[in-house]
């Protein structure tokens, strides 16, 4: 999968662009040029929609529709969900959330999503952390102009980002795709965090920690974006917006 967004809607933490992207021979590409370099890794099997500036989203097509790591793609009512992995306990998720027992990961994620960031009262952390298996997903709200991404604890699906040329955020579980758009602005997004491009980046397991960067060195002794962690020693001395008491609506609404 591929999404890219504007820096204007996305806010990306700062850490992630290396000023040794600018100064060697490999320079970070244009989001249309990353989008090309994606579509042209799969030319047969792939879909892709364009925002405006705003947004591109990017899907392949699995080869094999029943993989333990499927890919998926969903839109609904400006709502769109890339999705990779499986959920052990969609079945239990789509009966709390009174949803069929058809509706696939993708969509229930459109689905949550959608219900707290109107209605509900749950904070994102605890929603997230009850999702069982491995799974990596982006979802952008085209209406509201907000994204929001997450990955497993579990390690078992990968997902990296990056900066663009223009500072627009990259996102995607294709490594070659994300070093040949980004130069040295990428990194592994974080196991066990979750993003939303007003609320920033904090884990879902420990949401009363701190967020630390630690900067990447590659083999040529260049800045690589950045590693981001838990701070187990530092804990925050509020309730920031982010944090364990704010449910999704606040974050939509900014």
């Amino acid at each position: 999968m591929l999404a890219i967004f504007h820096e204007a809607f996305a806010h990306p933490p700062e850490e992630l662009n290396s000023p040794a992207s600018y100064n060697g021979s490999k320079r970070p590409k244009l989001p249309q040029e990353t989008l090309q370099e994606f579509l042209s890794h799969h030319p047969h099997n792939t879909f892709s929609m364009s925002f405006g500036q705003s947004a591109v989203l990017a899907y392949v097509r699995p080869d094999n529709p029943f993989s333990k790591h499927q890919r998926l793609f969903c839109g609904f009512e400006d709502t769109y969900c890339l999705f990779l992995g499986t959920l052990n306990n969609l079945c239990l998720l789509n009966k709390q959330y009174g949803l069929t027992k058809g509706t696939n990961e993708a969509m229930f994620v459109i689905e949550a999503y959608r219900t707290l960031r109107d209605r509900g009262p749950y904070p994102a952390d605890q929603v997230i952390k009850g999702l069982e298996g491995s799974f990596a997903f982006v979802v952008y709200d085209s209406k509201a102009g907000s994204v929001f991404a997450a990955l497993g604890s579990d390690g078992g699906v990968k997902l990296y980002w990056g900066i663009a040329a223009d500072g627009s955020v990259v996102i995607s579980d294709d490594l070659e795709v994300i070093k040949e758009g980004c130069a040295k602005s990428f990194a592994p997004f974080p196991t066990g965090f979750m993003f939303h491009s007003e609320g920033g980046l904090m884990s879902f397991e420990h949401p009363m920690n701190k967020v630390k960067a630690m900067p990447r060195i590659d083999s040529e002794g260049a800045m690589c974006g950045a590693n981001f962690n838990v701070d187990k020693y530092t804990r925050v001395n509020s309730i920031p917006r982010v944090g364990s008491e704010t449910n999704w609506a606040e974050w939509a609404s900014h």
